[in-house]
């Protein structure tokens, strides 16, 4: 074999593998996309037992084709306190038994032999896939066409890969390089290695496979490296946890302890084996044996029962294996803070869109109620020219200005990933949800405001005034519930109610400016308090007319 047909063969399989990774990304992508309603609902019942978010995380890996996804999300909803450490080990446990479809369809697909082979057939899908996400008008087509490339491309990457196994094969020094590393720990960290290289186990898992049928390595040489994908796999939860809290970190190191101990477990078994047989029983002679003739299937087989052994060996540890990452990670020491955070969302939950879309909406939800109880805190203040809830008023001003920036970054990000028409169409309306709820705190700035200059003129608003103020309160406490639950649960019904307060408030600061020119013409009001008054009440009005906007993106959406 030349050095130009070894060049060739390096790159046919470095293209293998780039087709491979963008086809799983892709399918994963669509998948989400096509299965949001039910990946949403199935992330929502996290709080149960632990078998229960074992059989989550496997169902949702399964569904989207992605085990650094789900953990990656699971960091996520860790860094912002929505799941615990305990239900966050029981999801990662679950997507390492979800992830080995991946080996199964790829055992599946290089099954048959010919022009009928399974590999032949399944590639034919790309091009149907493309034919649909071009041609069609329908989203809902694009996205299922888009599945069918992404699942088309994982087969041709495949062919592409064991075509230059193959090439490999024909060289007697590449076969003889191979079969000299027989080293169960070499091969791990091989395995490792190049599973955080590409950072995808499924890549790893697929060409150990090829190789394995294509003659280059063992079915033992082949597993080992299967092992030492998990570990490598830890690479992107790994960096996925540096950058957020203690809790993050530790779920990250969860990941990591767990998938090195499964190896550590199934090395040992390896080694009794060996000294129980004198040399002639392994972990690859029982599956050769198994399924034979079927190396693909031997290999895929492994796989899975590795996992899934591994999670029945952890999972009654799950406990201690928490309290043993809380020493290794303990948590910092740090001075109470006012400082602003999310609450709900994470960049990291940009892995799984449909998910983040969920708690998107969580957030700003949670954005509205900071801003109306600092609108409500304003007028408090103004009505009583007390200073006691002014620090606490600044703060919730600085948080509704953090959130602002850090939403309006998040909304941008997203608008990238692949979505459903209808999270599509919601996530075109958040920009102005947020902007509209951003805006209701400057208008309770000025009111504020206002109530400094009235304090600087020695002025403050009339007994009357103030009852008004009241009266105006309490209409817009109604807009708002009834926003707020169009907004949640989609309520055309909640949108009329709130639209009927929206008028009514409408018409009240409208006698608002004839009561306070009546009680100017009785010099019962100084004029800088009158002013300051005819300010709040167009504001308020204002604010009613974002808080509307908000509640119909029920239409937009």
């Amino acid at each position: 074999m030349s050095t130009g047909m070894i060049l060739a063969a390096v790159l046919t399989l470095l293209g293998g593998i780039g087709v491979f990774l963008v086809a799983c990304n892709t399918m994963s992508s669509n998948l989400e996309a096509a299965g949001s309603e039910k990946l949403k609902a199935l992330f929502a019942k996290t709080a149960g037992s632990k078998l229960l978010g074992v059989g989550i995380g496997a169902a949702g890996t399964a569904a989207i084709q992605s085990s650094g996804a789900t953990t990656v999300m699971v960091i996520g909803f860790v860094n912002v306190g929505i799941l615990t450490l305990q239900q966050a080990a029981a999801i990662i446990f679950g997507a390492n038994i979800g992830t080995t479809i991946t080996g199964q369809i790829v055992a599946l697909g290089m099954s048959g032999t010919g022009a009928v082979s399974t590999t032949v057939l399944f590639s034919a899908l790309a091009g149907i896939g493309a034919f649909c996400t071009v041609f069609s008008k329908s989203q809902k087509w694009k996205t299922i066409g888009g599945i069918f490339a992404g699942f088309g491309m994982l087969f041709i990457g495949l062919n592409i890969m064991s075509s230059s196994m193959e090439a490999f094969a024909e060289e007697e020094a590449v076969i003889n390089f191979l079969a000299g590393i027989s080293n169960a720990i070499l091969l791990v960290l091989i395995g490792a290695v190049m599973t955080a290289i590409v950072q995808s186990s499924s890549v790893m898992t697929s060409v150990a496979i090829t190789m394995v049928v294509a003659g280059l390595i063992t079915i033992d040489q082949g597993i080992f490296l299967t092992m030492g994908s998990n570990i490598g796999s830890c690479v992107v939860a790994m960096i996925a946890g540096l950058s957020g809290s203690t809790n993050a970190k530790r779920t990250a190191a969860i990941h990591l302890i767990f998938n090195t101990a499964g190896v550590l477990v199934f090395l040992a078994l390896t080694a009794v084996l060996h000294a129980l047989s004198s040399g002639s029983l392994s972990l690859g002679g029982i599956f050769a044996s198994l399924f034979p003739s079927a190396p693909q299937l031997q290999l895929a087989m492994f796989h899975t029962v590795f996992n899934v052994c591994t999670v029945i060996l952890m999972l009654p540890f799950t406990e201690l294996l928490v309290r043993l990452v809380e020493r290794i990670i303990p948590e910092k020491t740090k001075a109470a803070s006012d400082a602003p955070k999310l609450h709900f969302i994470d960049e990291n939950m940009l892995r799984t869109p449909v998910v983040a879309i969920g708690q998107l909406k969580k957030e700003i939800v949670n954005m509205g109620d900071i801003a109306i109880r600092n609108f409500y805190r304003a007028l408090h203040i103004i009505t009583t020219l007390e200073d006691a809830e002014a620090e606490t008023f600044r703060a919730r001003e600085k948080e509704l200005d953090f959130l602002n920036a850090e939403l309006v970054q998040f909304i941008v990000r997203l608008t990238g990933q692949t979505l459903n028409a209808g999270d599509r169409a919601y996530l075109n309306t958040t920009l102005r949800s947020v902007a509209d709820l951003e805006r209701i705190g400057d208008y309770a700035e000025n009111i504020v405001e206002y109530a400094d200059n009235l304090k600087r003129g020695g002025d403050s608003l009339t007994a009357e005034a103030v009852g008004e103020v009241g009266s105006l309160k309490a209409l817009i406490e109604e807009l708002y519930t009834h926003c707020m639950r169009a907004y949640t649960e989609g309520s055309r019904k909640a949108l009329q109610l709130a639209e009927e307060v929206e008028e009514q408030i409408d018409l009240f600061t409208e006698r608002m400016a004839e009561n306070h020119v009546q009680r100017m013409t009785e010099g019962s009001c100084t004029p800088n308090a009158g002013a300051q008054y005819l300010e709040l009440s167009s504001d308020a009005e204002r604010v009613a007319d974002h808080l509307i906007n908000v509640a119909k993106t029920v239409r937009r959406g």
